[in-house]
């Protein structure tokens, strides 16, 4: 499973160009992305009227098997959004992040546009070289992110619209780091390097067998 980590996440977001309408677009769907976990079908589906960004701010989807779900947001999010609003000016029934000509953006264009901006941010990170970045690999380092800062997986999987929590599992296995954390606790500090040799009654009694 590939995600990002805060450092490749950072450097992708920065390769929009925010002089430009598009990048100041794409800017804005690429952190909402990585902050919310979004599916991509339920990222081009957005319109404005599925942002609250008062009290509660939070974004309003309808995923797999039409169930309906609000994902909060953070204040830097909030703050993104609510520049990028100020520029489109839409009304409540646009698309969020439109085309040139005022349609919801495609499934293969978002994914294009991704694909654009992994090209630039490769140069200044040679670790993303080597991971394939989609819409889906923003979605896994959401959940990562959550994973990391101490967040039950029950509530992940709430977060992502999974069907099943064992479905979120799989981003128990996917980082070392956790798994690290946790040998350091159990490992009794007293235990000496060395294999087990048994006592010669020990090794009677196993031929015995």
């Amino acid at each position: 499973m590939t995600f990002l980590t805060e450092h490749e996440a950072n450097v992708l977001l920065t390769a929009c160009d925010r002089t430009t309408w598009t990048g100041r677009r794409d800017h804005a769907m690429l952190a909402l992305a990585i902050q919310t976990g979004l599916r991509i079908s339920e990222l081009t589906a957005l319109t404005i009227s599925d942002l609250t960004l008062g009290t509660g701010a939070h974004v309003h989807t309808i995923g797999k098997g039409r169930k309906e779900r609000r994902t909060p947001l953070l204040a830097l999010t909030v703050s993104i959004v609510k520049a990028w609003l100020a520029e489109c000016a839409g009304v409540a029934a646009q698309p969020l992040f439109p085309t040139i000509t005022g349609k919801a953006l495609s499934r293969d264009a978002v994914e294009h546009r991704i694909a654009f901006y992994v090209t630039t941010a490769r140069r200044s990170c040679p670790s993303l070289r080597t991971k394939k970045i989609t819409v889906h690999t923003l979605r896994h380092t959401s959940a990562m992110r959550l994973l990391l800062s101490g967040v039950d997986v029950t509530v992940i999987a709430l977060w992502l619209g999974h069907e099943q929590v064992s479905t979120t599992n799989i981003y128990l296995h996917a980082d070392m780091t956790q798994k690290e954390r946790a040998i350091a606790r159990v490992t009794p500090k007293v235990t000496k390097p060395g294999r087990y040799l048994a006592p010669d009654s020990v090794m009677a009694f196993l031929d015995t067998l």
